[in-house]
């Protein structure tokens, strides 16, 4: 049977060899989260103005995710809100296009 990957990816073996030395470790997560708090810091910032504010505070607690449980767990909450948001924004669309008003359902 065919494996997609039957090596590691290169990048989890860097991982890897960085979690193995506590100082490198502790680099390399301050490096994310410094950047992915760069990242949600920007979003917020961008949010009233023309654009992707919200994708790139979603993109930023994506970055925190990567490193951080309580980051992971909060980027899925607000990936599930947008996908549901979408969803919503779609269905609403649909029925304005087959020329029901969402008043009368």
């Amino acid at each position: 049977m065919f494996s997609p990957r039957p090596y590691p990816r290169p990048m989890s073996r860097v991982r890897e060899t960085i979690r193995r030395s506590p100082q490198a470790d502790r680099v390399y997560r301050a490096a994310v989260g410094v950047t992915g708090g760069a990242t949600v810091a920007l979003g917020v910032v961008l949010i009233p103005l023309p654009g992707p504010g919200a994708l790139v505070v979603l993109g930023g607690l994506a970055i925190l995710g990567s490193e951080f449980e309580g980051a992971k767990r909060l980027s899925d909450r607000a990936g599930d809100a947008a996908k549901a948001a979408a969803a919503k924004v779609a269905e609403r669309r649909a029925r304005r296009a087959s020329g029901r008003s969402p008043e009368t359902g």
